[in-house]
């Protein structure tokens, strides 16, 4: 049995995607590692970063985003991650985005799961939970809204595209029979420098809504992001991955943080400020075993090889 990983990016490094930390913590179970690197800004370093690795199984697919018609609504990230999928020959494809790592904890289970059902032609993927850190590495959103569940593995030779802003995958438009595994993402990308989160959604907000609209939307936004008081958010009591140690022990933007308070009425409220969102949540983590109320699902998920533990509640604070 054979994995490959791959991913995309483009000025990674400028807008301070851990995306070197992302591959490194699936390259002990990956047989070859498929990034396609976009040109970026001449200040960006991503490449050189990624070469700076040194690995063997690193191939790094080169493009230029410029050269591919641009239809927006984040069809650019699809296309990219399938110009990296095209490239990969193992028998299964693990997908990571540039901020999303994996606990090197849960690399023996993925590895043995991979290996469970590569002979069960049904399975056409595996389903991971998701952790969406915000703001800085203790906390995070876990509450209604935040995805939590999403296909990370494929099987490889049988048709499996990325789907329309590379949030999922499909078969033409069919959507992927999944198994579970138990093990989790931890997405990183709303962890950022204030001001740099502020540039990563404006860079966001272009390949979605194209370049005009989004100069339009920031020009009157500030230069730095409200995260906004952080009193209310989960709390995360457990390790990171290892390869995260050298960014969290660089985090340099606690003082821009708010901890407690009220949010700022300059400003939209986020969702998990919203009475509505706050009411839904509590009841799914309260009650529900942090299950989704009417949550869309983008795989079809075989109930024959459902995990027998659901997510557990974490700590939310009404």
């Amino acid at each position: 049995m054979t994995i490959s990983g791959f991913s995309f990016v483009r000025n990674g490094v400028k807008l301070y995607f851990p995306v070197v930390e992302s591959i490194k913590s699936i390259l002990p179970i990956c047989d070859e590692f498929v990034i396609a690197v976009g040109k970026g800004d001449p200040d960006d370093e991503t490449r050189d970063a990624i070469i700076e690795i040194d690995d063997p199984k690193i191939k790094i697919v080169d493009t230029v985003w410029e050269d591919f018609e641009q239809d927006y609504h984040g069809h650019i990230n699809a296309i990219q991650t399938n110009i990296a999928l095209y490239e990969c020959s193992g028998d299964w494809c693990f997908y990571l985005q540039a901020d999303e790592v994996v606990n090197e904890k849960y690399l023996p289970v993925i590895k043995a799961r991979c290996g469970e059902l590569l002979s069960d032609a049904e399975v056409e993927g595996l389903l991971f939970r998701y952790k969406h850190f915000w703001g800085d590495y203790r906390h995070f959103q876990n509450g209604h809204g935040w995805y939590s569940r999403e296909i990370r593995i494929i099987r490889n030779e049988i048709g499996v595209r990325s789907h329309l802003s590379a949030q999922s995958f499909r078969i033409g438009e069919r959507k992927l029979k999944v198994a579970e595994v138990d093990a989790e993402i931890y997405h990183y990308g709303w962890v950022r420098p204030p001001h740099l989160m502020q540039n990563k959604r404006k860079a966001l907000h272009t390949i979605h809504w194209g370049g005009k609209e989004s100069e339009s939307k920031f020009k009157s936004e500030p230069a730095e992001f409200d995260y906004g008081p952080f009193d209310r958010l989960a709390v995360f009591e457990g390790a990171h991955p290892a390869v995260m140690k050298d960014k969290i022990t660089s985090m340099n933007w606690m003082d821009n943080l708010q901890m407690t308070g009220k949010p700022s009425p300059a400003r939209e409220p986020h969702k998990h400020e919203q009475f509505k969102y706050r009411a839904l949540s509590f009841i799914e983590n309260k009650f529900l075993g942090g299950r989704r109320i009417g949550e869309y699902k983008n795989y079809t998920l075989l109930k024959k090889l459902r995990n027998r533990d659901e997510n557990k509640p974490h700590r939310f604070n009404l």
